[in-house]
């Protein structure tokens, strides 16, 4: 989910063997027709007319948070309405402020109740976090069946750790987190996510869109900046203000409390994009909303209409990279390939969401190709990349160093998927990509979804291929 290899880039570049032959260089391009299909069949898929519109039975959730005066807590609750679409018996729930990394930087989250007129019980599992564990399971009464639905309240406690590259952190004035209530980890049609956490700078998080709600209690002279179209926030009471916003289809949420300047803009299609950055910043919100607005109109050129109708950009200290959430990014370097990175990340993860801890290169290899896409010259990808030896398409649990992780799955990644673009052309295969992205709006896809929509383009297949991303059974024959 993160553009985090600006740090470990040259570590990763050593990895690169010279002398070897590009994959680009032993395939064929392929004609680009003339025009650009916009329906009609794509690979083994039928190319939709328009973009799926979010499951109807998704979950209901709403967060309520309050920032403690100090700014290093966070109390909450959470309501989730689970409709369920397979047999279950318990709920499950991740939570990611306790994995290794993020948890010895000060960081945790922990569940303090839960209720609801099914639930029995609640427990903690490990699954390699720190204590209390990664996974609070919300054992029910009586198994809840398919397409019935149940309602469970969590009360929760945050703590948020000194500001480091994460997402949650505090520094004079400031506190962000993300990620920062128990996130509910279903993937439709497959099941609860287990994923064990793991030691690299990378995600194992698994969640579906949910019709989100968000309150925020914050101090008065504080700015609060979040996922989802804000509502004006209350008048001051009692040293405070409520801040509250929504967002129809979000995974997750991120908050940020600071002395926020905000610029925002509305992009020809509707988004309405803010930018908020902290006093004593070089960069000026209109200065990052102009960036964002550039970039956006850039990737909407060969990925369609932006997903989401807010997109806020926050400017937090440059601990290095980016993070981003639907409709939100945290930037922490305040860099044009990093921002180009984040916003292709609302299509790949946001909108078209994956496993991440199965398929990482799902989003971050899209997001890297994106990037490349757009400014090739300016791009943190490197063509070359795709000669680094290992398969692109790992799993979390298959890299050992954060070298390693960042060399295959964002920079091997991107590369291959702008080798595969260069073997057809780029008309065909945006058209493939855009396909692909519209029958798969707010599901989770798997590797074998976007072999379907490439079915038709056996030169593309052939570089992902041979770059260890997809799997010959991943392609309809």
């Amino acid at each position: 989910m993160t553009a985090r290899r600006l740090a470990i880039l040259a570590a990763a570049g050593a990895l690169l063997l010279p002398g070897c032959t590009s994959f680009a260089d032993t395939v064929t391009a392929e004609d680009a027709p003339a025009t650009t299909p916009t329906s009609g069949p794509v690979g083994a898929q039928a190319c939709p007319a328009e973009r799926a519109a979010p499951d109807p039975h998704r979950p209901e959730v709403h967060l309520d948070f309050r920032l403690a005066d100090d700014g290093a807590t966070v109390t909450g609750t959470e309501t989730v309405d689970f409709t369920a679409d397979l047999a279950v018996h318990e709920l499950v729930f991740r939570l990611v402020p306790n994995g290794p990394d993020s948890a010895a930087a000060g960081n945790r989250l922990v569940v303090d109740d839960v209720r609801g007129d099914d639930v029995a019980d609640g427990r903690y599992a490990a699954v390699g976090a720190t204590s209390p564990g990664g996974l609070y399971v919300v054992a029910l009464r009586k198994e809840l069946r398919a397409g019935t639905s149940t309602e469970v309240e969590l009360g929760f406690t945050l703590s948020l750790g000194a500001g480091t590259f994460d997402r949650f952190g505090t520094a004079k004035g400031l506190s962000w987190w993300a990620s920062g209530a128990p996130l509910l980890a279903w993937e439709p049609g497959v099941g609860w996510a287990r994923d064990p956490f793991v030691h690299l700078n990378g995600e194992t998080a698994t969640s579906p869109a949910a019709d989100t709600s968000i309150s925020v209690s914050a101090p008065q002279d504080l700015t609060v900046v979040m996922t989802g179209t804000e509502a004006e926030p209350s008048q001051p009471e009692g040293g405070r203000r409520i801040w509250r916003s929504t967002e129809p289809a979000a995974r997750d949420v991120a908050v940020a409390a600071g002395a926020f300047a905000v610029a925002e803009r509305d992009t020809p299609g509707g988004t309405r994009v803010r930018a908020a950055t902290l006093p004593g910043e070089h960069v000026a919100p209109g200065q990052l909303l102009d960036e964002a607005m550039s970039s956006i109109a850039d990737l909407e050129r060969f990925l369609g209409p932006f997903p989401y109708g807010t997109e806020t950009v926050a400017l937090l200290p440059d601990y290095g990279g980016g993070i981003e959430y639907p409709g939100f990014i945290f930037e922490a370097t305040p860099s044009p390939e990093v921002l180009v990175h984040e916003l292709a990340h609302m299509w790949f993860y946001g909108m078209v969401g994956n496993s991440q801890f199965r398929d990482p290169w799902l989003d971050e290899a899209f997001a890297s190709w994106a990037e490349g896409v757009v400014d090739q010259g300016r791009s943190l990808v490197h063509r070359n990349g795709i000669n680094l030896r290992g398969p692109v398409g790992g799993s979390m649990a298959d890299y050992r160093t954060d070298e390693a992780y960042v060399g295959l799955v964002y920079d091997k990644g991107g590369a291959a998927l702008l080798a595969a673009r260069d073997a057809v052309g780029p008309t065909v295969f945006d058209a493939a990509i855009r396909c692909y992205v519209n029958a798969h709006a707010w599901r989770i896809a798997t590797p074998a979804d976007l072999g379907r929509a490439l079915a038709d383009l056996p030169a593309a297949v052939a570089v992902l291929v041979r770059a260890g991303a997809l799997v010959e059974d991943d392609v309809p024959r």
